[in-house]
């Protein structure tokens, strides 16, 4: 989503600096065109050879180094980015930047900029709530500058309280958000009044009071697309199975353990739904019998007799109303796209959100994912990218869906 952008990534003296390097990765995943500038004290935590390896461009530190023999490297980045991302932002640099200081390559690029510029503040909670550190927030927003806050958590300092760095997914989502067009992104409220429901997580079936049959869902790409559908206006609705993730404010959240479970809490509220989003790794199979007490070790081989859970997604094909969508997801092992389509006809689904568990980066537990969207008009495969980011797409294309069925209902 980032081919053709160049971004600068601008790293200051914070522990943090360690997490740089992954976002440079991530970045660069989306044929980004990354620069990197350190700070001297940035370089005590994070090497400039990590970022080079990582980027494949020079990683620079000194002020009065040169591109070329007649370009200034600080006046050349900041006049030719498309975005410059600094973070961790160190108290340091907050005030030097708030007070028009240039006194190193990092802030004089600053300073020529012309770009979009987004702060991720990193710090001890004690210097973050300083009134002057504040002050100095506030005095850049007020000349255009974008903050991506910090969150709370234990610090490096042995200190719970605000100033954690913003997770690199969030990072890089911010990146996407900012340059990438999306009418997703940002505050856009595209969905107010909408009825979303989304499915999470996996769900376990019990062997006997011990043991259950589940799988390595975590639900986040599940809870990335409540997030964003919330964020947008969707009245949303999530039907998780058991994860280990925080709750999402706002949203509707109903917590299931089984696949049938799952598949009532689904059926009971799926009438009222505009979007039904299907991106929980629910059991195909589950235990024939459960049995009450421990199951005993014996000698030799067990044989488990499994019969067939509901399936949530053809039952919501053959329900679907007129003006409804619906989304399924296809994780596979091989076969992506042809499972896929079969999986968009036989389920009677709108789309189809289809990866590749075998990819390094996508499928379960990840911060990054990579969907080809299936409809019956067109493959549409979106890369690489953050789930959030991932969330907005998907979103967008299921809403232009869902408007063309209102626009056909109305005719």
């Amino acid at each position: 989503m980032l081919t053709g952008k160049k971004v600068v990534l601008g790293i200051t003296g914070s522990i943090a600096a360690y997490k740089m390097a992954k976002v440079a990765s991530m970045l660069v995943k989306q044929n980004c065109d990354v620069h990197v500038i350190m700070t001297e004290s940035a370089a005590q935590f994070i090497t400039p050879v990590t970022f080079e390896t990582l980027t494949k461009n020079q990683c620079l530190t000194d002020t009065f180094e040169r591109l070329t023999p007649v370009e200034i490297h600080h006046i050349v980045l900041g006049q030719t980015s498309d975005l410059i991302l600094i973070a961790p932002a160190s108290a340091d640099v907050l005030g030097k930047m708030a007070y028009g200081i240039a006194d190193d390559l990092l802030t004089s690029t600053v300073v020529a900029a012309s770009c979009p510029v987004l702060i991720a503040p990193a710090m001890n909670a004690y210097m973050y709530q300083n009134p002057i550190v504040q002050e100095n927030i506030s005095r850049l927003k007020k000349f255009g500058y974008e903050f991506i806050a910090p969150v709370t958590g234990h610090l490096a300092c042995d200190v719970t309280g605000i100033g954690k760095l913003a997770e690199e997914s969030d990072l890089v989502n911010a990146v996407i958000k900012k340059l990438s067009g999306q009418k997703g992104a940002g505050n856009t409220r595209d969905l107010s009044g909408i009825q979303v429901l989304v499915t999470a997580g996996p769900t376990r079936e019990s062997l006997d009071p011990v043991r259950f049959l589940t799988n390595h869902s975590t639900g986040k790409m599940g809870y990335a697309i409540a997030k964003r559908a919330k964020e947008r206006g969707a009245k949303v609705t999530l039907v998780t199975g058991p994860v280990n993730l925080a709750a999402l404010e706002g949203v509707n959240t109903v917590s299931v353990t089984t696949a049938e479970e799952m598949y009532q809490a689904v059926m009971e509220r799926a009438s009222n739904q505009d979007m039904i989003i299907k991106a929980a790794a629910v059991a195909d199979y589950r235990p024939k019998q459960v049995n009450s007490e421990k199951t005993k070790k014996q000698d030799g081989t067990m044989v488990l007799e499994l019969e067939r859970t509901k399936d949530i997604l053809a039952e919501l094909g053959k329900r679907k109303g007129p003006k409804q969508c619906i989304c399924g997801f296809s994780m596979e092992t091989e076969h992506v796209l042809e499972n896929s389509r079969e999986k968009l006809a036989k389920k009677n689904a709108d789309m189809i959100a289809a990866n590749s568990i075998r990819e390094s980066g996508a499928g379960f537990a990840g911060a990054t994912n990579h969907l080809v969207l299936i409809t019956q008009e067109k493959t549409e495969d979106i890369g690489m990218m953050s789930k959030e980011a991932c969330a907005d797409v998907l979103l967008d294309r299921l809403y232009e869906i869902w408007k063309q069925k209102q626009q056909g209902e109305a005719k």
